[in-house]
This record gives structure tokens, C-alpha cells and sequence, in this order.
């Protein structure tokens, strides 16, 4: 039976062994899980390839996977839900850097924050966030960007005084933006959760 059920998996079309995979990603074969998780890779269905990972108890090769892809938060998430909370904050501490390195202010804030580090590194993180978007020439990226820090400051455990200036400042940045010209719809990102088939906290 098993057998026969490997040969009609090699036997399928790349569309259909994905469509396949998806659909019974919790109920996948244990013969079946390392080429569907390579196939998922190469489709770069990144996320459902960690479920997938993370079914058949694979966390290190999850982990693996999301740090090649530079999701250290979901990582680290996932280590300190595995009981390693050591790994998870070196992951954090990697991540941040990572994340700083590459003008990703919001995870970087994101890290920063599941890291508990001292308000003021955090603000100054926002401040960096708000003055690189601000800079940036697609203009449409930089209403986004401050959108989602607005969003990000809202949640953030800091005074009400210092999140209400850091409110402010965005608000600003925002209002210039939106009188120097029209920004269209932002784009969707390259990787989006699969909300209904995927499941699991995450620090972002």
C-alpha cells in the first residue's frame, strides 16, 4: 500500500504532488515528508514546508529553514516553544543584527522587543525605522513601512508618554508623505501566511 502510494506520488505532475501536499500537509506519510518538504522548498512555499517540519517533530531542520529564508523570529519562536529558550534568544540576538543589517527596522523592532531590551534602545530603533523610510524614494513602500510601525508603536510596552511621541513623529512622516504625492495600494509581500492552514505564535 505504502508502496504503491510513492509511486503514484513520483507519478504526478509538480503542480499536482504540490496541490497534493498542501491539501494533506497533517497527514502526509512519514516516505512522503523529506521530498515534499524539498518540493515545497523549491516552490517556495516556505511556511507550509515548517509546518510540515514541525508535524513530524523536524524542529531543528524548521529552524534551518527559516533562518536560510531570514525569518529568525518565527525561529526563535519556535525553538522556546520546544523547550530551548537559550537557542531562541541567541536566535533573537542574531536576528536583530541580521535585521538591522538589512534596514528591516520592523522585525528588527520586533526582536528587539521579544529581547526586552531597555525602552530607549527600542525608541531608537523607531527613530532609525521613521528616518529610513522617510529617505527612501519609493514613496509607496515608505507609506507602508510607517503604517506598520504605527501599528507596531500602538502594542508597544513603553510609557504613554514616549509611545505618544513616537506616535507623533510617524504621524508626521505620514502627513508629509501624503502631501508630497498620492501613494498607490501597497504591495502584498513575497511570503504571506497561510492563516487557515497554518497555525503557531509567533514573535511577529
Amino acid at each position: 500500500m505504502k508502496k504503491d502510494l510513492r509511486e503514484s506520488f513520483d507519478e504526478m505532475g509538480p503542480e499536482q504532488r504540490l496541490e497534493y501536499v498542501i491539501e494533506n500537509l497533517r497527514g502526509l506519510p512519514d516516505e512522503l515528508v523529506e521530498p515534499a518538504i524539498d518540493l515545497l522548498l523549491r516552490a517556495n512555499e516556505i511556511e507550509y514546508a515548517v509546518v510540515l517540519c514541525r508535524e513530524h517533530g523536524m524542529i531543528q531542520r524548521a529552524v534551518d529553514i527559516l533562518v536560510d529564508a531570514g525569518d529568525y523570529l518565527w525561529a526563535a519562536q519556535i525553538m522556546k516553544s520546544a523547550g530551548f529558550p537559550d537557542e531562541a534568544e541567541r536566535l533573537l540576538h542574531t536576528g536583530l543584527e541580521y535585521y538591522i543589517s538589512m534596514e528591516m527596522y520592523g522585525r528588527a523592532i520586533s526582536a528587539a522587543t521579544a529581547l526586552k531590551l531597555p525602552p530607549d534602545q527600542i525608541d531608537a530603533l523607531y527613530r532609525e525605522g521613521i528616518a529610513f523610510e522617510s529617505k527612501s524614494l519609493d514613496l509607496s513602500r515608505a507609506h507602508a513601512a510607517l503604517e506598520s510601525l504605527m501599528s507596531a508603536v500602538a502594542v508597544l510596552e513603553t510609557d504613554e508618554e514616549m509611545k505618544r511621541e513616537l506616535m507623533d513623529a510617524i504621524q508626521d512622516e505620514l502627513d508629509r508623505e501624503r502631501s508630497s504625492v498620492t501613494s498607490p495600494p501597497a504591495s502584498k509581500p513575497r511570503i504571506q501566511r497561510k492563516e487557515d492552514e497554518i497555525d503557531g505564535d509567533r514573535f511577529c
